[in-house]
């Protein structure tokens, strides 16, 4: 006699696996093929020689490896740690200054009321449709007429204030309970104590996001750089691979080699630091 008992779970399991699910698992299986094969196509290109790149029969492994003298000439044959080390100043210098701006303008917008602060709130979220190419011709005459030229300050001057992060922060500061801050108001706090003892330290989980969200804007930024910068020495990493071009000819092993190094320690920074950011991501938008 069968045992029944036995054949009720398997008889569950095959009810869930419904049309919809496998709809579903399909759809996501799709997409997340659509976002890997770039990547999977970057690291089999970074292998292969420059006339084998984009080649009609389209291989995973190549049929000639190149992949050691590609990247013996990417992290070898050039100054790369120089160029590493220009990227964390870069991007380091970038995230701080927009930390100090933003935390407190974010603070200011979400727990204070002054008189203009509804237009002031307007103007932060008008300016987050106004791109970089739209001013970059008066910050490059600003930049010339100052002497910035070549400098890590003319990379990171038209970032030093995210009105992203602005907003991004007066979403989640908008949740902070407000008693909280009354009672710290009356045992003497200051507004600057407010914001250094309790409003950062709840804030984590949303500095958390931002960080990896500006680290990784600017870690990858090629428009800017490839402006203002002239000279090998202050190359950030991603600038560096305009060095395998020539007036006629892209070496695309050596750059593709390249675009696989620049990548690697942002997939890094984003494996340690995801759950903060899906955490502060989700709890930005709690209370509008």
């Amino acid at each position: 006699m069968t045992d029944m008992t036995a054949i009720a779970p398997a008889r569950i399991r095959l009810a869930r696996i419904s049309p919809g699910r496998v709809l579903g698992f399909v759809i996501l299986a799709l997409g997340a093929w659509v976002v890997v094969f770039p990547y999977i196509w970057m690291i089999s290109s970074s292998l292969k020689p420059t006339d084998e790149v984009y080649d009609a029969d389209f291989t995973i492994w190549p049929r000639t490896f190149a992949g050691v003298q590609n990247y013996w000439d990417v992290l070898v044959g050039q100054p790369y740690p120089t160029f590493l080390l220009n990227s964390l100043i870069v991007c380091g210098g970038i995230l701080a200054a927009q930390l100090v701006t933003a935390i407190p303008a974010a603070y200011a917008l979400a727990k204070l009321r002054f008189r203009g602060q509804t237009i002031l709130l307007g103007t932060v979220v008008a300016c987050l449709t106004i791109p970089i190419n739209v001013t970059s011709i008066p910050l490059y005459l600003g930049v010339v007429k100052a002497g910035l030229l070549d400098t890590y300050l003319s990379m990171m001057l038209p970032f030093l204030v995210s009105v992203f992060a602005i907003f991004l922060f007066r979403q989640f500061f908008r949740a902070y309970p407000d008693s909280i801050i009354q009672a710290a108001r009356v045992d003497g706090f200051s507004e600057i104590e407010i914001v250094l003892r309790l409003i950062v330290p709840a804030a984590v989980p949303a500095v958390a996001a931002f960080s990896v969200f500006s680290f990784v804007a600017h870690w990858n930024d090629l428009y800017w750089p490839l402006i203002v910068v002239q000279s090998q020495e202050k190359m950030t990493a991603s600038l560096s691979m305009m060095q395998y071009r020539s007036e006629f000819d892209i070496n695309y092993g050596r750059t593709f080699a390249a675009a696989t190094v620049v990548t690697i320690p942002m997939l890094i920074v984003f494996l340690f630091a995801r759950r903060a950011f899906i955490r502060g991501i989700t709890m930005s938008g709690v209370k509008g």
